[in-house]
């Protein structure tokens, strides 16, 4: 489990779920505020009042999903017998390298938004 320099807490998580997955614990997030943003120390109840309550991967269901600017587009077509297609916007299949941010912060980078909370009702 590496660090990269100035990766941002949810690149990294990301990365290390893809490596190792999940263990039903915050172990990557705790790993990222010891080494990283010591000072966080209230990095796991807020990411819980994310819907993160209990382990790394909840952060994706959640609380963070790939920045809007990062999907497909959705769009519409007419086939050749004159259906309607629709594809709707899908999240990228490889995330970018981490945009970064400084050192000591738990905020994603800009690869990274908030799940809108609409679509978690």
């Amino acid at each position: 489990m590496t660090l990269s320099d100035g990766e941002c807490l949810v690149c990294f998580v990301a990365r290390q779920l893809d490596e190792f997955g999940c263990n039903g614990t915050h172990r990557f997030a705790s790993l990222y505020r010891d080494h990283v943003a010591p000072r966080a120390t209230a990095l796991i109840a807020r990411l819980s009042t994310m819907g993160a309550c209990c382990c790394d991967c909840e952060m994706f269901m959640n609380a963070y999903e790939p920045a809007s600017q990062l999907w497909t587009r959705a769009h519409e077509s007419v086939d050749s017998d004159d259906f309607d297609e629709w594809a709707y916007a899908t999240p990228p299949r490889t995330m970018p390298p981490c945009e970064t941010t400084r050192r000591g912060s738990t905020k994603p980078c800009a690869n990274w938004q908030r799940v809108s909370r609409s679509r978690n009702r």
